[in-house]
């Protein structure tokens, strides 16, 4: 018998199913190759990847822009939930960069946590966030939704976020992103159970961004940081650390009251609560590669801001003032121009006389004014001029009653209330600016906004349906100008938005403002190609 002869029919068979499978990929030109690779799910492009060199560079040109991906789902078995979120945003190729998962509070962290290693694995740093509710596409509907839900606990005894809430807040919105020319990693402020300086912890938080920064980029501040805070942690003295030592091109934005847990890239830094320490807030840091390869271009960070409230009555000064140590503040004050120093009742009983007694003090705002000397180094110092707000809790014959500290003798403040209609038109103003700059993104005293392939959304959980009593106006100024690019947002306990941009210029007037209330945030990402040779 020869050797022809001595084969089977199954091997012949094998046999000629390989060659012939080889031959015809063989046949494939790159442009049919490009086409047939740009269709696969994103699990099935990652192995396409690595069947072939050329197969190899298909993917990468395919893969050679920017992308989010965002999906939004309502079920109320997080494991239906993970499945349609997850098979939506892998429908298309994407290698993810970071992703972000919001969810309701019925659902446990500790279990979407899992999910996202088990899913994405360890490689990329993820931040998972218990969230007042959620924005983005459905994934049944297609459409967009804005979903509320009742405050979110900040029970401190659940250090691992393992209790899920009896309040029927199901749901998640999912997003992945893929950054070709940014690095991304999570960077947690960590504390102890110990009574320390919190200063300590805030300025190695700061370092620690800084630190990462320079170790993967040339330039010396991130584009962008996206943060979520534990709920019963004051925000206020870390982004205003944030904002002393970052370059105003800096964008942050985020969630300053929320459960979360998170993964970084960096296993030390994966500290989530032991016995001695535990993460307080986290921050996905976004910054230039210096390895960025020549030819995919700059993603830009633009922030936007819809304001909610308005002023009441006149402009006060305040006269005597105690910190508590329930973290809040006692004053007293004097209307400007007047010598008359106004207890916290006088105070209260002028603003509701404004108000025509449409509201309470629980509805109430102090804007208070501050100027303050800040050190930016060993020997510099510079005037730093802010808008802080505080929320009021009440007033007697003695003092007026507000949240947090930080406010001195002397500091001018306003009252501010909810206002739907100042919300509405900041909204519509918003969106305008928007179709503007779209429309002429030539003009030499615009900034130049790029192709936008995505964006966030950090709307306060008072705003929604019942503030605005019609659906969907939060989202609106993204959806009108950019349609088809992937949304993704949350109702948030409190709003943090810091950056310069055209957008927020006219929000911020002669000074500026990081934690808002009653407002939305927007961030608009954006890619503006790279120059050409000649």
């Amino acid at each position: 018998m020869d050797e022809a002869s001595s084969s089977t029919p199954k091997s012949d068979a094998k046999q000629l199913k390989t060659t012939t499978a080889g031959g015809l990929f063989s046949l494939l030109n790159d442009d049919l190759l490009h086409d047939i690779l740009a269709r696969l799910p994103a699990p099935s492009f990652a192995s396409a990847a690595c069947v072939s060199k050329s197969w190899s560079r298909t993917c990468t040109l395919i893969l050679s822009r920017p992308k989010l991906a965002s999906a939004l789902s309502l079920n109320p078995s997080l494991q239906v939930a993970w499945e349609e979120v997850t098979q939506k945003v892998l429908a298309e190729p994407i290698r993810p960069h970071f992703i972000i998962a919001n969810v309701g509070s019925g659902f446990r962290l500790v279990d979407v946590n899992k999910l996202v290693k088990e899913r994405f694995g360890s490689r990329a740093p993820f931040v998972v966030s218990t969230a007042n509710g959620i924005l983005g596409r459905d994934v049944v509907t297609c459409e967009i939704k804005e979903v509320q839900w009742d405050s979110v606990s900040s029970d401190v005894s659940d250090d691992d976020a393992s209790v899920p809430a009896e309040d029927g807040s199901y749901g998640i919105v999912l997003t992945v992103g893929f950054v070709p020319g940014l690095k991304v990693d999570a960077i947690p402020l960590l504390s102890t159970s110990v009574k320390e300086c919190q200063e300590v912890f805030i300025d190695k938080f700061v370092m620690d961004i800084k630190d990462y920064t320079a170790s993967v980029s040339d330039c010396t501040a991130p584009v962008g940081i996206i943060m979520f805070g534990d709920g019963y942690t004051n925000m206020r003295p870390v982004v205003d650390a944030l904002d002393y030592v970052m370059p105003e091109e800096t964008v942050i934005v985020g969630d300053e009251k929320g459960r979360f847990l998170y993964r970084s890239e960096n296993e030390s830094r994966n500290v989530c609560g032991t016995a001695t320490s535990f993460s307080v807030a986290v921050a996905l840091i976004f910054a230039r590669d210096r390895q960025n390869s020549c030819g995919i271009g700059d993603i830009q960070f633009q922030i936007a801001l819809s304001e909610g409230v308005s002023t009441v009555g006149p402009k006060h000064k305040a006269v005597s003032v105690r910190a508590s140590a329930s973290d809040s503040t006692w004053l007293t004050a004097r209307r400007e121009g007047h010598r008359e120093i106004l207890d916290g009742q006088r105070i209260l009983n002028d603003i509701n006389d404004e108000l025509e007694n449409h509201t309470d003090s629980s509805d109430l705002y102090i804007g208070v004014k501050k100027r303050r000397s800040i050190s930016t180094g060993p020997k510099t110092r510079r005037l730093v001029t802010s808008l802080d707000f505080h929320g009021v809790i009440g007033g007697d014959e003695s003092y007026l009653y507000v949240n947090d500290v930080g406010i001195k003798t002397g500091d001018y403040f306003h009252f501010y209330r909810p206002d739907p209609q100042t919300a509405l038109s900041s909204c519509t103003n918003l969106s305008v600016s928007l179709k503007n700059l779209k429309i002429d993104e030539n003009s030499k005293d615009c900034c130049n906004l790029g192709e936008v392939f995505g964006g966030f959304i950090f709307a306060c959980c008072g705003r929604g349906e019942s503030f605005f009593e019609r659906v969907n106006v939060d989202s609106s100024p993204f959806v009108e100008n950019f349609p088809r690019a992937p949304l993704g947002g949350i109702f948030c306990g409190g709003e943090i938005g810091r950056g310069s941009s055209m957008f927020t210029r006219g929000a911020q007037k002669d000074c500026k403002c990081n934690l808002h209330v009653y407002s939305t945030i927007y961030l608009v990402l954006s890619c503006t190609p790279a120059a050409l040779d000649h």
